[in-house]
């Protein structure tokens, strides 16, 4: 991705809550400069990776794959002495746009329409070696059980959840023709670099060309703050 792709998706996200009524913390809206001045007070953000994440997953076509990701709360799986024992995150998209076909091994997570569109998700149940299924997928939403066909259309519609549990694969985005969304996401600690077992060929962080400067730092470029 272009470092300008990343600035404007940023631009559009800060827009996008604001027109929801959410806020994120301050240290979201610092520029560079105030980063830089704050860097010995990073220890845990950068550990647990807090912050803005916002990939194209190296395919180069972000309008059809990818997301803009913030991650607000979250802790260290190995240490529970670091940072809090969950995670939350905003995951703001737009129409037309999808996160791939993954699934997680140790986090169980509520995906949540926090506001905008409607939310489609498809599931499929994996096996141990991380074969898909076709077989039904048993989920809660909002804590009643349901059973669907293994890539069936699921809507979540605005305040609704679902709950995915480990080894259950996912894809999902905004419903064509209501809307960008944004995406409430709560789960037991996340670990992006361990934890994310991907169905398709991709690449979970971006490669940014830095063909302009940057108006706020990725999560997992806090160590290049000068």
């Amino acid at each position: 991705m272009k470092r300008s792709e990343v600035n404007r998706a940023m631009v559009w996200a800060e827009k996008l809550l604001e027109a929801n009524n959410i806020r994120l913390p301050h240290y979201a809206y610092w520029d560079m400069g105030e980063w830089a001045r704050h860097k010995g007070e990073l220890d845990t953000v950068r550990r647990v990776m807090l912050g803005w994440d916002i990939s194209d997953y190296g395919v180069g076509k972000f309008d059809e794959l990818g997301a803009v990701l913030y991650t607000v709360r979250n802790g260290d799986q190995s240490d529970s002495s670091v940072g809090v024992p969950y995670c939350e995150k905003y995951i703001l998209m737009a129409e037309g746009q999808r996160l791939p076909k993954h699934y997680h091994v140790f986090k169980t997570e509520d995906i949540i329409n926090r506001a905008g569109g409607v939310l489609a998700l498809y599931l499929w149940n994996t096996d141990a070696e991380g074969k898909q299924l076709d077989t039904d997928v048993h989920v809660f939403m909002d804590g009643i059980e349901r059973t669907f066909k293994a890539g069936e259309e699921i809507l979540v519609y605005k305040g609704d959840s679902i709950s995915l549990t480990p080894g259950i694969a996912h894809i999902f985005g905004p419903k064509p023709g209501y809307g960008d969304l944004v995406v409430g996401e709560v789960s037991k600690v996340n670990d992006d670099n361990v934890d994310n077992y991907f169905l398709e060929e991709i690449a979970r962080f971006a490669e940014i060309e830095d063909d302009e400067p940057a108006l706020h730092p990725l999560c997992n470029e806090y160590d290049k703050l000068s």
